[in-house]
């Protein structure tokens, strides 16, 4: 009796969560309003229920022969949390540095490669593709940007939650003094 009261219950616990997961997905769509790429655009979503910036608005900062940023959200030297693409020109290369926060990259296109190494020989850089997902684990060192040779910019999107500091390192990995301005 007590194992036909669990296997009721079970039974009874699975249909409720197909019920719950068919309800969410909503009715049947109508097929006389299903859109294929033939059919035209409809009108842009009203910006106050979903604001968007068209990639050809999007405002680069920076140096186009080396790296250039453009801030999506927020703002990495205030607190909350903030968004950023940087594109890394091919040839481009940060150095060894670390920060004081864990922050998350998704590699938007191109490839972007890698270090972990104290040193800077950019034989040690390793490839992260299009569609790569990685962490910066805050305090530990790396490095990054492009290969010479490649026929596009690694173009990042970089998240986390500020403020962060960055610290550059020395060949043993500890910090630098910082460069007078």
């Amino acid at each position: 009796m007590h194992t036909l009261l669990k296997v009721a219950l079970s039974a009874g616990v699975v249909l409720g969560l197909a019920t719950l997961a068919l309800a969410q997905r909503g009715p049947t769509p109508d097929p006389t309003t299903r859109a294929t790429l033939s059919d035209p655009e409809g009108p842009p979503p009203n910006p106050a229920n979903v604001p968007f910036v068209l990639p050809k608005d999007i405002k680069w900062n920076g140096d186009p022969a080396r790296q250039q940023t453009a801030v999506l959200y927020g703002d990495q030297s205030k607190e909350g949390p903030y968004g950023v693409l940087i594109k890394w020109a091919p040839g481009a290369f940060s150095r060894p540095h670390f920060h004081d926060q864990t922050r998350w990259i998704y590699v938007v296109s191109g490839t972007w490669w890698v270090s972990s190494s104290n040193v800077y020989d950019e034989r040690t850089t390793y490839p992260f593709h299009a569609g790569t997902f990685s962490t910066d684990v805050a305090n530990t060192v790396h490095w990054d940007g492009a290969r010479t040779g490649e026929k596009e910019p690694a173009i990042i999107l970089l998240t986390g939650v500020g403020p962060v500091k960055t610290v550059q390192v020395d060949e043993n990995g500890k910090p630098r003094a910082p460069a007078n301005k």
